[in-house]
């Protein structure tokens, strides 16, 4: 019987924020996500974490979730407030290895049941490779990466590097944004994620899409947190746009071929949308997810699927058959 997988599910590691802690650039870091999330937002969120801390740090308090959802195999990733795309190199390459070390350690306290994503220091090219590398020698199953790092785009030629290797090792890239670049415009009512972070995803797999990245790494594993935001529904106009226009034309194939080339999670929170999603995606392409244990995450991610009424093949691949191939989990 196949494994149901949750793919999207966050490790709070304390020994990263101890790593940054009073380091130049961490209060500005601050103050940016105070004027992009706005003070009532941050408050929220502050007391949302430390009511779930115990299901964001202890195993045991996880595996008892896991149970009562009926998940069997959780991929975990560090929480994205742990990025710190803000470090200078040695402080950034300090943090990746904190997260990947962090994360291993969480992980193999349920051995077969948690698996771990890494980190990687998006805002310095040059060192990326050698902390997936260090994920991977640790046993993670890959990395996971905000939308952008300051000053870096995923279409920037300085990041096929990591592409190039993450694609020969058949490491999972896990792209999963954290802030939006539209700052103060979304700075109420909690904007910042609500629209945010699909805005952010839809941007983000658009660098990849037109800059031809996925043409010239056709290995390449992306997997797209919450559905991938904007960009899976509305691909009628990127298709126009790469046909009328011709410095669009920075793909070989028309945008929404590049959606059966990517893997999208679950939590689009409508069941109407999950249907659009694997209308154009595909089911191969599409897995479970709940963002544990975050409030913007669900807390019955297998009733959700069952509530977009797919037919039982769809549903099951996307329960654990495609994440057991994408992960080498065996079923």
């Amino acid at each position: 019987m196949t494994a149901v997988v949750d793919v999207h599910a966050h490790v709070i590691l304390p020994e990263v924020e101890q790593a940054v802690a009073g380091r130049p650039g961490l209060e500005a870091h601050r103050e940016l996500d105070a004027r992009r999330n706005g003070a009532e937002s941050l408050a929220v969120s502050g007391r949302m974490v430390g009511a779930r801390i115990d299901a964001l740090t202890r195993v045991p308090v996880r595996l008892a979730d896991m149970d009562a959802r009926g998940v069997d195999v959780q991929i975990v990733s560090p929480s994205p407030s742990h990025y710190h795309y803000w470090a200078e190199p040695d402080l950034a390459e300090r943090v990746a290895r904190i997260a990947n070390e962090g994360t291993a350690a969480h992980c193999a306290q349920a051995p077969g049941r948690l698996l771990g994503l890494g980190l990687v220091p998006l805002q310095h090219p040059e060192l990326a490779v050698a902390a997936l590398d260090h994920a991977l020698a640790l046993g993670l199953k890959g990395v996971e990466i905000s939308s952008h790092a300051p000053g870096v785009e995923l279409s920037d030629p300085r990041l096929e590097p990591l592409w190039s290797r993450a694609a020969e090792t058949g490491a999972v890239v896990f792209l999963h944004p954290f802030g939006c670049t539209l700052d103060e415009r979304l700075d109420r009512w909690y904007l910042s994620n609500i629209v945010g972070q699909p805005v952010e995803n839809a941007v983000a797999l658009s660098h990849l899409v037109f800059a031809g990245v996925l043409d010239r790494h056709p290995g390449l594993k992306i997997v797209a947190a919450h559905g991938g935001g904007y960009l899976p529904v509305h691909l009628g106009r990127a298709d126009h746009g790469w046909r009328v226009r011709p410095e669009a034309r920075g793909c070989a194939e028309p945008p929404s071929a590049y959606l059966r080339r990517i893997w999208f999670d679950s939590l689009v929170h409508d069941p109407a949308v999950l249907r659009s999603l694997v209308a154009a995606a595909g089911a191969g392409q599409v897995l479970l997810g709940s963002d544990y244990p975050f409030d913007m995450g669900v807390e019955d991610p297998l009733e959700r699927l069952a509530a977009a009424g797919l037919p039982d093949a769809a549903r099951l691949a996307i329960t654990g058959g495609n994440a057991a191939r994408l992960y080498g989990i065996k079923e």
